[in-house]
């Protein structure tokens, strides 16, 4: 498991408008592409700079194919990122805030201390 590569997936995904909208669409073919095309690109560093061994396992695959938020929170992921790039995906499905009380009310389950989020 790698919170790092999640906290990427969803940090990377939520800076570009296309990869929103095909992340809601075909969450399990951008998790596919994201994974082959971008995780182990280096963050900020040029062109050409890239790693090798960066991969989500099956858990990980599979909620972010899923837009589970929850799973994603209790496997590491930072409650932050996750709400952001949910809610650029899912606020025009809600009333005002209505997104945001679903995350909290999804989330409700989880108590202190949360999960750590450290990477």
């Amino acid at each position: 498991m790698s919170k790092y590569l999640l906290n990427k997936f969803l940090y990377t995904v939520d800076r570009d408008p296309e990869l929103v909208e095909r992340y809601r669409e075909d969450p399990r073919a951008t998790v596919a592409m994201w994974e082959t095309e971008y995780a182990n690109r280096i963050l900020n560093c040029v062109d050409g700079e890239s790693s090798t061994w960066l991969r989500f396992d099956d858990t990980e695959r599979e909620a972010l194919a899923a837009h589970d938020y929850p799973a994603l929170f209790e496997l590491g992921a930072h409650p932050f990122l996750t709400l952001t790039l949910f809610i650029a995906m899912f606020e025009r499905d809600h009333e005002p805030m209505g997104f945001q009380t679903e995350y909290a009310r999804r989330l409700a389950h989880v108590s202190m201390p949360y999960p750590d989020i450290a990477t």
